[in-house]
């Protein structure tokens, strides 16, 4: 069992920056794929980005692309999403979530956090 905390989200102006970090409890952290995703009002929740295991490999949603990075602390069961040059569109709730397994999928999530960005 892996419970997810996410927190950072506010409001921000068009072209600011965020860091958005999801807190994980238990000791299986460092095995789990984690990633973002989000959901606008009225939209499907999306893809954002994600991270293996170790860190060595992410991936990232074009629209986010160049803009956005992800990272994970092992040490402090943490992972982060850095979001620079923000746009009205980023507008969304935030969830993070954890993958215990490619057959799984995602199947631990947060709440959300939300994320306002003004034109």
């Amino acid at each position: 069992q892996v419970q997810l905390v996410e927190s950072g989200g506010g409001l921000v102006q068009a072209g600011g920056s965020l860091r958005l970090s999801c807190a994980a409890s238990g000791r299986t952290f460092s095995s789990y794929e984690m990633g973002w995703f989000r959901q606008a009002p009225g939209k499907e929740r999306e893809f954002v980005a994600a991270i293996s295991w170790s860190g060595g490999s992410t991936y990232y949603a074009d629209s986010v692309k160049g803009r956005f990075t992800i990272s994970r602390d092992n040490a402090k069961n943490t992972v982060y999403l850095q979001m620079n040059s923000l746009k009205p569109e980023d507008t969304a709730v935030y969830y993070c979530a954890a993958s215990s397994s490619a057959v799984a999928g995602y199947d631990y999530w947060g709440q959300g956090t939300q994320v306002t960005v003004s034109s």
